[in-house]
């Protein structure tokens, strides 16, 4: 081997040498930093997320998907409060709504179609338009009395192709309405926290990349339990407002849904949050008491979308929670929950 051969050789070790380390001084630093977040004091850890259950129903829709629906609450209650979950969640995200909502109301939650327990769709029937059919279904079959509508994030979306779909069913069936964390457009819009510039150059490249991620799914999801402590950092300071204090419990369960969904269901309905534009359809909800809610460090549907939707709904009442991000009905729970006390006390 040549002096130069040598020096190359030495060299390319070298660079190939401090990138490992560098690969692994950052592993290291994200390991501890996880580490010494764990170690804090956590009030929800003894917080049974997930272990709620509730009576246990399937309904297959009217183009063949089995839905996984669950029950809770008294048979007989005048009222039942119907919750749709967000975009790569599930129904366990209504933990606390259903653990203090359960003795007084009737509760209907529902994994929507290809999340948590409810059967995978086609990418073509993975549309806005046949969540807001699915919900009509699920309303004729398990919902017997008036009820009140929730919505955080898609499943806001979803309530808001329910009123474009089947206005009628507002007012005698459907009591009241809340939307929470969510968008009635323009979000292929957002800047995410982005220069103008590098937000534009996301957008642009965001829906080939989701859609190779979707092709390459199996793979991508084999490889994501490997980047959990990247995952758990990107869930604490994305979907929680105040990041510093949230429960590391709390995080673990939220980036726990988001990781049990499939790759490809995230890029099956990435073109339909994307396109979804329902700001025409909300006057259907003015003739009912409408709460909008939205946290004011939102990223993913900031508060400049809520009050869009607020101003279409006149009558609506608008609430921009302090210190709050994405996943607004786990962060505070009491503001939610208060809400919703506050909006059923209008029907």
């Amino acid at each position: 081997m040549t002096t130069t051969t040598r020096r190359k050789v030495g060299i390319a070790g070298a660079i190939v040498g401090a990138a490992s380390a560098g690969v692994a001084g950052l592993a290291l630093a994200k390991r501890l930093a996880v580490g010494r977040i764990r170690l804090r004091p956590d009030s929800e850890a003894s917080e049974p997320f997930g272990e709620l259950r509730g009576r246990e129903r399937t309904h297959t829709t009217s183009d063949g998907i089995d839905l996984h629906v669950q029950i809770d609450g008294p048979e007989d209650a005048p009222l039942t409060i119907v919750l749709c979950h967000g975009y790569c969640l599930n129904l366990e995200s209504w933990h606390y709504q259903r653990r203090d909502l359960r003795e007084d109301y009737r509760l209907v939650l529902w994994d929507q179609r290809s999340h948590g327990r409810s059967q995978r769709a086609a990418p073509e029937d993975s549309t806005i338009d046949r969540l807001g059919d699915d919900l009509a279904e699920v309303l004729e079959r398990f919902v017997p009395g008036p009820c009140v509508l929730v919505g955080h994030s898609m499943g806001g979306m979803t309530i808001m192709a329910l009123a474009d779909r089947h206005p009628e069913l507002f007012g005698d069936k459907i009591r009241a309405v809340s939307l929470m964390a969510t968008s009635a457009g323009k979000l292929a819009e957002l800047t995410l926290g982005l220069p103008a510039m590098v937000s534009k150059a996301v957008h642009k490249i965001a829906p080939g990349t989701i859609s190779l991620l979707g092709k390459r799914g199996s793979f991508v999801d084999k490889t994501r339990h490997a980047g959990s402590d990247i995952a758990f950092l990107i869930t604490r300071f994305v979907g929680f407002g105040d990041s510093k204090n949230v429960s590391p419990t709390l995080v673990d369960f939220a980036e726990s849904m988001i990781r049990a969904t499939p790759t490809e269901v995230f890029a099956n309905f990435y073109p339909a949050l994307m396109d979804h534009d329902k700001l025409s359809a909300l006057h259907v909800l003015d003739p009912v008491p409408t709460a909008i809610l939205v946290g004011d460090k939102d990223w993913l549907t900031p508060p400049e979308h809520g009050r869009a939707m607020a101003e279409a709904l006149p009558r609506a009442s608008f609430t921009e929670v302090a210190d709050t991000s994405h996943l607004i009905q786990l962060e505070r729970p009491a503001v939610i929950n208060e809400a919703l006390r506050d909006l059923i006390k209008e029907i």
